[in-house]
């Protein structure tokens, strides 16, 4: 049976997922999946306990998963003085992040294929197939960006990560989660084909360099899955 999830930022949206998880652990049965990955990269922070038991214990489930797969602790590096942050990406690439807003905003978690769709896309593959290099496998990635403390322009930090545009790469869904001491981090949804795009040279190289770190402390892979 297909579920659908829609504007999880509202009172509605969290209703709805809060009732779907009635007796449930998590959102596809009794392990996290990718499902469970995809929407709780659309909530923007925790559910009430008070209004929406089912959701806040599901979410915390979800924070306590992601955080025993990566238990290391990031110390952060510092650089010197920094340049303008990055210029926004291409007018080309600029309708991305609104397209996964979308997504966010509209999940199918269940939805199937019809014979004819699955056959049209079949033949699609195929005829790429005919043509060029076969595509290499994706991963789906869900990053903590950190800024320096509680006065870096979280609006500019977002803009100037996104603002990395390279061959392979596609950012998704993002929120800002608190960690302490009136500091909040972003935390970002990516994916990358995995031939074309190293998660590592993406940090070490580009969004812990100059102009960025301008803004970003440090960078924290929290998931990391193939698709």
């Amino acid at each position: 049976m297909a579920v659908t999830f829609s504007n999880l930022h509202t009172e509605a949206g969290l209703k709805s997922v809060n009732d779907h998880l009635s007796g449930k652990t998590y959102i596809s049965g009794d392990q996290l999946t990718k499902d469970d990955i995809k929407v709780y990269g659309a909530i923007s922070e925790q559910p009430s306990s008070d209004l929406y038991p089912n959701a806040s214990k599901w979410y915390q489930a979800v924070s306590a998963k992601l955080a025993s797969s990566f238990p290391g602790k990031a110390v952060g590096v510092r650089f010197g003085s920094q340049a303008a942050p990055a210029e926004a990406a291409p007018a080309k690439e600029a309708a991305k992040p609104a397209a996964d807003d979308d997504d966010d905003d509209d999940i199918d978690l269940f939805g199937e294929e019809t014979e004819e769709e699955k056959a049209a896309a079949e033949s699609r593959e195929a005829a790429k197939a005919s043509t060029k290099k076969k595509e290499s496998g994706k991963s789906s990635v869900l990053m903590d960006v950190k800024p320096w403390d509680d006065e870096t322009d979280m609006k500019k930090l977002e803009e100037a990560v996104r603002g990395v545009q390279m061959e392979g790469l596609l950012w998704g869904a993002s929120k800002l989660v608190p960690v302490g001491y009136g500091i909040k981090k972003l935390q970002i949804m990516l994916t990358i084909v995995d031939d074309l795009v190293s998660v590592d040279t993406l940090i070490e190289e580009r969004l812990t360099e100059e102009p960025i770190n301008e803004y970003v402390q440090s960078c924290d892979i929290v998931a990391f899955n193939k698709i």
